[in-house]
């Protein structure tokens, strides 16, 4: 389950870099169909972290990977959004950062 999760991760990134690119260089039709495909790849992301978290128990230290996970894919969805509204992300930029720091680091601890 673990590699699945991972491979959705990857690609998860990928698709956002896309839709970003596409978002900022004006191309509103593809980026919106990039950005559907990234919302699909949200939750393949979330259901097997549900899966591999009801696999470890709940213990404490998952479920606060879990929480800062989410928060990753809510600070990549703002960004996309935010982005196509023509707004400042450099906030959600600097969340993007600390939460993925956060949650790379838990995941080497585990």
């Amino acid at each position: 389950m673990g590699h699945i999760h991972i491979t959705a991760w990857a690609l998860a990134l990928i698709l956002f870099v896309i839709s970003l690119l596409l978002y900022k260089g004006g191309k509103e039709k593809g980026s919106k169909i990039v950005h559907m495909v990234l919302r699909l790849m949200y939750l393949a992301i979330i259901g097997t972290g549900v899966t591999m978290l009801t696999y470890t128990g709940l213990d404490v230290m998952h479920t606060l990977k879990t929480l800062v996970g989410l928060w990753v894919i809510a600070s990549l969805e703002m960004i996309l959004i935010r982005t196509k509204k023509e707004k400042k992300t450099i906030v959600l930029w600097i969340q993007f950062v600390v939460a993925l720091i956060i949650v790379l680091y838990l995941g080497f601890t585990l």
